[in-house]
Order: structure tokens, then C-alpha cells, then sequence
């Protein structure tokens, strides 16, 4: 058996490594069981998988993860909440601590060689500051993960699910999709958390589909970030730098059947490739 933390239990533990949470960091922690197994639930997480947990702070949701059988790589950057996490899982759940890994790193420039045992499934209360750019960088460095659920700021949780010719649709959006699809699965109430953030946050689920939209990520993102780089332009306007000239722009554009007027915003993943695909050929 696992024992979750509770409210108690969190202050407790922050107070004893004289831990305060900061706006800087984007901490906040879930102190809800009911919130942490709801999130273990979502996350569809068996004793099969390795599941990799980007900045378990004191533990909430590493236990609840642990308390389904699977394995654990915790990716921790603070040094004091990374040497403290084994202890409190030896305390709460002793036959589980033989399943936790904590890795001391920036989850930004952590290698793949660096996580033990093939990681299956990112779950993360992800701090909100760096929430895509961390999905992005273990979905392109960590081959072995084949779906994900993090909890992030509502609004870029919409942002990361969006589809084209939303307003909200942006480079996070196109560049998750090249991976594989991503929904918004459920808020989360703002009283869950110490210290209650000023924010709204909600569950994002993506898996990884068998097959990208190309085979070229580099040059897709580089001409997903030219078109977004101009909203109000049209695509030809907008990709001139990218393509060479605005006139070249177009060309490639009517030869990926894409209209040159249109903008990046009503293109999906599939006719970015194609753009992509068109500007490699003629290079």
C-alpha cells in the first residue's frame, strides 16, 4: 500500500526542507489525493509502464503513480526535493521505492540516456512557464514515450489541443500534432493546489502517432515558426524570409496546393508537410 499526501502532509513536508513555493518556478502542489488518483486515472497508467514525471516536487503525484505498480523516473531539478523524494516514498509505500528513480536535471536539456528503463508515459504537473517547450523536448528526445498527460495553465492547455482556424491556434499546436493528436481532457479546480495559484489549470492527454506528418521535423518547425512569426500576414508574405523571396514563397505554396492568400492559422499539420516536402525538393 501507498499512503497519498495530504494538505497536512505537504506543509509538513515544505516546512521541514523550508520550501516556499514560487511564482518563479511556477510551483504549486497538489495537495487532493482525490485530484492525484483522478490524475493517475486519466493517465490510463499501469504496473507495465515507465513513467516519467518531470518535477515531482514532495511527491504527491510520484505516489499515486507508484501506487499503481508502475515504475518511476522523477526528473527533479532542485537538488533538496530530489534528495528528499526516496525518503518520503520509503516512508509512505516502502515495497514501492524499489520502483523510483529520481534523475537530478533541467527536464529542458535532459538526454534520453540519461532516464533509466525506456520511459512509456509522460505525467507531469508541469511548471507552468515551461510547459510546452518541455513536452516538445522529451517527445523529441525520449523515443520510447508513447503518450503523455500533464496537467498545464488552462489557456495553454487550449492552446497545445487547438485545431486550425481557432484563434488560439499557434506553433505549439502544429508542432504537437506532428507527433500525434492532443485533447484537453479535464480542469482542475484551483483549491487542489498550495499555494492556490491565480491561474486556471487543466489535463492535457497526446499520444504519439506510428507515423509524423513528414520525416523532416527540422525544416517543418522552422517553416511552422516563419508562418506564425506574421499572424496578420498571408502565407506568402509571411514565409518570404523563409523561402527565399515572397514570389518563391507562392510558388511553393501553389505547388503544395495551398493558396498563397490564406494564413498559417487554417493550415493543419498535413499541408504544413507538404509545404515543407515541396521546399525540400526544389532546394
Amino acid at each position: 500500500m501507498v499512503e497519498l499526501l495530504g494538505p497536512a502532509e505537504i506543509r509538513a513536508l515544505a516546512a521541514e526542507l523550508d520550501v516556499r513555493p514560487t511564482k518563479k518556478l511556477g510551483q504549486n502542489f497538489v495537495h487532493d489525493p482525490n485530484t492525484v488518483r483522478r490524475i493517475v486515472e486519466l493517465a490510463s497508467v499501469t504496473e507495465d509502464d515507465v513513467v516519467l514525471e518531470v518535477g515531482p516536487g514532495l511527491g504527491s503525484l510520484t505516489l499515486g503513480l507508484l501506487a499503481t505498480g508502475a515504475r518511476v523516473v522523477a526528473v527533479e531539478i532542485d537538488p533538496k526535493l530530489a534528495a528528499r523524494l526516496p525518503e518520503t516514498v520509503a516512508e509512505r509505500g516502502a515495497e514501492a521505492a524499489g520502483r523510483l528513480t529520481v534523475v537530478g536535471a533541467d527536464a529542458l536539456r535532459v538526454k534520453d540516456a540519461d532516464l533509466p528503463g525506456e520511459p512509456t508515459a509522460l505525467v507531469a504537473n508541469l511548471p507552468y512557464n515551461v510547459a510546452v517547450p518541455v513536452v516538445l523536448h522529451l517527445l523529441a528526445e525520449v523515443p520510447s514515450l508513447a503518450s503523455g498527460l500533464v496537467m498545464v495553465q488552462t489557456e495553454v492547455a487550449e492552446r497545445m489541443a487547438a485545431g486550425p482556424g481557432s484563434r488560439i491556434y499557434g506553433v505549439p499546436s502544429v508542432k504537437l500534432a506532428w507527433y500525434g493528436p492532443a485533447r484537453k481532457v479535464a480542469a482542475v479546480p484551483r483549491s487542489v493546489f498550495w499555494p492556490v495559484p491565480n491561474v486556471d489549470s487543466a489535463l492535457v492527454a497526446f499520444e504519439r502517432a506510428a507515423t509524423p506528418a513528414s520525416e523532416d521535423r527540422d525544416g517543418l518547425f522552422s517553416l511552422v515558426d516563419a508562418a506564425f512569426s506574421q499572424r496578420r500576414k498571408t502565407l506568402r508574405a509571411a514565409l518570404a524570409g523563409w523561402a527565399g523571396s515572397a514570389e518563391r514563397a507562392g510558388e511553393l505554396l501553389t505547388a503544395a496546393g495551398v493558396d498563397p492568400k490564406t494564413r498559417g492559422e487554417q493550415l493543419d499539420v498535413h499541408a504544413f508537410a507538404r509545404i515543407a516536402a515541396r521546399a525540400r525538393v526544389h532546394h
